[in-house]
């Protein structure tokens, strides 16, 4: 139990808790540890768990009708990973693929549970709307990525957004992941660099001038 609770303190998602009701939370939850590249759930599964990501990397991704892989983000730790749509029912259904891209560690709530003993008292509603509302905005930006945005776009987006993890990738899987060729991506390099919005150093980019780089994918002057 100290473990559990120690595990559960990690999460901003329960720091409003107090000690009796860490207590209740860590009588309905379970602590489980995922290695790199295990799967946490498949597209169409279903479960009766909501999933937090303490520490570790998780990829989520769809596949296409030729199985070929899309990127759709990143969850990092201290985070919800569960994709809830409503709360009337004890199913959880997963819309997109899960994977551990670094040893993880997860926290497994009881739905049902959680519903009885603490939303249905009033006690984390807020923080669940306002998991559901990154949800969203997470979901628009890759309907942008996607439908919206030029490869110059995408690139200037991730950047700005996601810099640690463009430094931490071979230029080919970051091309990968945004859809654009390898070729397309040293272009856009280049003209980012060309124009001083960034700098690239031993193969690490620096933002020079955030500002224009938010004005490239917001499409502004």
């Amino acid at each position: 139990m100290p473990d559990l609770a120690y595990q559960i303190k990690k999460l901003s998602f329960f720091t409003s808790l107090d000690a009796l009701e860490l207590k209740a939370l860590a009588e309905i939850s379970t602590i489980k540890k995922y290695p790199k590249d295990s799967i946490l759930f498949y597209e169409n599964d279903t479960n009766n768990k909501v999933h937090f990501l303490i520490e570790g990397l998780l990829k989520v991704y769809k596949i296409d009708k030729y199985d070929n892989e899309i990127f759709l983000y990143h969850i990092y730790d201290d985070s919800m990973i569960s994709e809830l749509t409503t709360i009337d029912e004890s199913t959880i259904h997963c819309f997109s693929n899960a994977e551990f891209t670094q040893d993880s560690i997860v926290l497994e709530v009881d739905f049902d549970a959680l519903k009885e003993k603490f939303l249905t008292q009033g006690i984390l509603n807020i923080e669940f709307i306002n998991e559901i509302l990154k949800k969203t905005s997470q979901l628009h930006c890759v309907v942008n990525r996607e439908l919206v945005f030029d490869a110059t776009a995408k690139v200037a987006f991730m950047l700005w957004d996601d810099l640690e993890m463009f430094n931490s990738k071979k230029r080919q899987e970051v091309s990968f992941m945004l859809h654009i060729q390898p070729e397309t991506l040293s272009r856009v390099l280049k003209k980012l660099t060309r124009n001083q919005t960034i700098e690239i150093t031993n193969s690490k980019i620096t933002i020079l001038n955030h500002e224009k780089l938010k004005n490239i994918y917001k499409g502004e002057k």
